[in-house]
């Protein structure tokens, strides 16, 4: 099972984040990209939903050389408390060609 890994993730917002100043939320998003692009992932999408979903605020997909990656990114994100602000579901997968 070789090639890139790609993470479907699903996104709510805690009250953590909606107590934040537009300053420091334009901050930990910007910690996020760094993280990605740490960890060596790319995001391929990025989609509101709040229109839609009263639930979800949004989702996207990224993609991943290895779990190695992925699994770095997810300590990067543990290091300034990510959690903290942002939840939801993510879903791992590789290319299947059906």
């Amino acid at each position: 099972m070789g090639g890139p890994i790609y993470k479907l993730w699903l996104l709510k917002l805690t009250d953590a984040f909606y107590q934040m100043s537009g300053e420091e939320q334009a901050d930990h998003v910007a910690k996020i990209n760094a993280a990605l692009e740490k960890a060596g992932g790319k995001r391929l999408l990025a989609c509101e939903t709040r229109w839609c979903s009263e639930e979800w605020v949004g989702f996207g997909i990224e993609e991943f050389p290895d779990i190695e990656a992925v699994q770095k990114f997810t300590e990067l994100l543990d290091e300034f408390g990510h959690y903290r602000y942002m939840a939801g579901i993510s879903l791992l997968g590789t290319e299947w060609e059906v």
